[in-house]
C-alpha cells in the first residue's frame, strides 16, 4: 500500500511540476505585441498612399496616429472626461462599419432603423471599462476639442481578435471624428 502511495505521490510531483505557471486555460493568449508589429506595417502603408490635407499628423508611442484635419480652438480632454462627437468608422479598404450620422449609415447600406443616430458620447476611462476601445480613448486624450480628424487605431487598441457582423478579426480601424466638446 505504501509502495501505491509513493508511486502516486511521485507521479504527482512529476505532472504538477512539469506544468507551466502561466497556463492560460481560456484558450490562447493574444500577442499585443506581435499584433502592434504587424499593424504598423499596414498603418505605414495606408499613410503612404492615403490622400488626407491634414495640419498635422500625432503617432502616438502606442501606435495609435491622430491626423488632426482641422484644429480645434478649445483645450484638451483629460482621462475620465465624456467626450462628445459624431464619427464614422472604417477598415483599412474603406468599408465602413459604424457611425453615429444617419446620412452615412444609409449611403453605406448599414442603416438600422432600431438605431438612434446623434451624437456619440463616452468616458474616457482606460482599459475599455465601460467606454470605448482603447484606441479611441488614446486618440481623443491628443486632440482638443473643436478637431476635426482622424483616429487610426491598431488591432491590439480595437476589437484585438474578435469578430463582428462588420468588422474582421486583427482589424486596423480607422475613425474620423468631429469632436464636439467633452464634459
Amino acid at each position: 500500500m505504501i509502495r501505491y502511495a509513493s508511486g502516486i505521490l511521485v507521479l504527482l510531483t512529476i505532472l504538477f511540476s512539469s506544468c507551466d505557471s502561466g497556463l492560460n486555460f481560456g484558450g490562447p493568449v493574444y500577442d499585443r505585441a506581435g499584433n502592434l508589429a504587424i499593424d504598423s506595417v499596414k498603418i505605414a502603408e495606408y499613410l503612404r498612399t492615403a490622400e488626407y490635407d491634414s495640419l498635422y499628423r500625432i503617432h502616438d508611442p502606442s501606435g495609435v496616429v491622430i491626423i488632426v484635419l482641422e484644429e480645434g480652438e478649445q483645450s484638451r480632454p483629460a482621462p475620465g472626461s465624456t467626450v462628445h462627437t459624431n464619427y464614422t468608422g472604417s477598415l483599412l479598404d474603406g468599408t465602413v462599419f459604424d457611425t453615429s450620422i444617419e446620412a452615412v449609415a444609409k449611403e453605406h447600406d448599414i442603416y438600422d432603423e432600431n438605431r438612434e443616430y446623434r451624437i456619440s458620447s463616452f468616458p474616457l476611462i482606460p482599459g475599455n471599462q465601460g467606454g470605448p476601445i482603447e484606441g479611441f480613448r488614446q486618440g481623443f486624450l491628443r486632440m482638443r476639442s473643436g478637431s476635426k480628424g482622424v483616429i487610426i487605431i491598431p488591432s491590439p487598441w480595437g476589437y484585438q481578435d474578435q469578430e463582428s457582423e462588420r468588422i474582421p478579426a486583427n482589424s486596423v480601424l480607422i475613425f474620423e471624428v468631429d469632436f464636439l466638446g467633452f464634459d
